[in-house]
């Protein structure tokens, strides 16, 4: 092999550590890039050369060479945010994400996301994030696509079924006579307001006037009469229609005994609109009979009106959840994910993101629960380079370096003094 061939052993060194250095240096330099995964070098020896002695063959090592330079996907920690977009994985998966230019599927766990002026979630490159649209009872409709939530979308209205009246009637009060529906005020004891809904999201003014029954032939009976403008109900506007009536019964110690939900005469709604007609409503009494002044202790009904979107929020689960004008969320789509039989096999493609190759193998898509990985909103993933370690094997590389430098320096002076041989 003879002594030059030590120069080139030494200058194997020399790429290698180099190489290995560069690996060094791209770790540290992205030691506060989110959802960053750190590399390391594989050394491997060259082949050697086989040689005669009085012992027989022996082989001499050629140098080294870069053997391969892994990824490591160890979990990194989070870091929290006031974004609510902001999303960080917890386990094997990535988010999947598009180029809007080709439509390449591209994989991260960088989740710094936000939702541009259509509604599309994207990264800061304007990449599509991918998942699931669901329909309005949260069913998933298609295929894997770009997560989209419509900004000018309205959730429907829901027609009123059940009120609930929390009261208490005034046992000292006084007998006022028969319910009588044109005269109502005087009439009545004591008279609860509360707005419900129609099928078109309508609002429509029910009362529910009380008046406490003959002691005499009734004793702590009260009666309830439910009414409404006639003019919502086709009639004419300014006077009242009762649309529901009956009693309560309360016992000596002021309790509601029976019934305890009251239910509006039926066909009693029926709309001056074009709303679904026949409408009934269910009241529930959750009244007492104290001796205390008449009083609506709280009050509720169980329909809304149309809704417009007012905001986006992301869950735990990967939903991607609407808070619509009226009050009421509705699941907009869901965010997939995936993840790799060999995670080590996939190929950097720059702006945090990985592609797939023949040695990573196809991914594994799901959504969380599935086993791909869990979602934590609020939250990012920091880089998982450990800057001690990789400091120590700086220090190692640079030996590295020096001492195959000193290699090609000995050799030069070992061929200096076989020149010198002769003068």
């Amino acid at each position: 092999m003879g002594i030059a061939s030590s120069l080139f052993s030494g200058v194997s060194g020399l790429t290698t550590n180099g190489n290995a250095m560069s690996v060094i240096g791209n770790n540290i330099a992205n030691s506060n890039t989110i959802g960053f995964k750190s590399s390391r070098s594989i050394f491997a020896d060259l082949l050697s050369s086989t040689i005669s002695g009085s012992g027989g063959q022996s082989q001499i090592g050629r140098g080294s060479g870069m053997s391969v330079v892994d990824n490591i996907f160890s979990q990194g920690t989070f870091e929290n945010t006031e974004l609510n977009s902001d999303l960080a994985i917890e386990g094997p998966g990535f988010f999947m994400v598009t180029d809007p230019s080709t439509g390449e599927l591209r994989f991260t766990r960088a989740g710094a996301f936000r939702f541009d002026a259509d509604g599309y979630l994207i990264n800061p490159e304007g990449y599509n994030v991918q998942g699931y649209i669901l329909d309005d009872q949260g069913n998933t409709v298609g295929d894997l696509t770009n997560i989209k939530a419509n900004t000018r979308s309205f959730s429907p209205a829901n027609q009123t079924a059940m009120v609930t009246l929390n009261t208490n009637l005034n046992a000292n009060s006084p007998y006022v006579g028969p319910f009588d529906i044109n005269n109502p005020a005087t009439t009545s004891n004591y008279a609860a307001s509360i707005r419900v809904f129609d099928s078109l999201g309508q609002t429509h003014l029910l009362t529910t006037y009380f008046t406490k029954l003959d002691p005499a032939t009734n004793p702590l009976q009260w009666g309830w009469y439910a009414t409404m403008d006639a003019g919502e109900l086709g009639g004419t506007p300014g006077t009242l229609q009762q649309v529901g009536t009956g009693t309560l019964q309360f016992d000596t110690s002021g309790n509601l005994v029976t019934p305890t939900v009251g239910t509006t005469t039926a066909g009693a709604l029926t709309w001056g609109n074009s709303a679904a007609q026949n409408q009934q409503i269910n009241i529930d009494f959750q009244t007492t009979q104290y001796s205390s002044a008449s009083v609506v202790v709280a009050q509720e009904q169980d329909g809304f009106g149309t809704g417009t979107l007012v905001k986006l929020n992301i869950d735990n689960d990967g939903y991607i959840i609407g808070n619509f004008s009226n009050g009421q969320p509705r699941k907009l789509a869901q965010i997939a994910l995936s993840k790799f039989s060999n995670p080590g096999g996939l190929s950097k493609a720059g702006n945090n993101l990985f592609e797939a190759s023949d040695s990573s193998g196809p991914p594994i898509i799901g959504t969380v629960g599935s086993g791909v990985g869990k979602i934590f909103t609020n939250s990012l993933e920091q880089s998982n380079v450990d800057l001690a370690q990789e400091f120590v094997k700086m220090i190692t590389t640079q030996r590295g370096f020096q001492a195959n430098s000193k290699i090609i320096t000995t050799t030069d002076e070992m061929l200096n003094d076989l020149i010198n041989l002769k003068r």
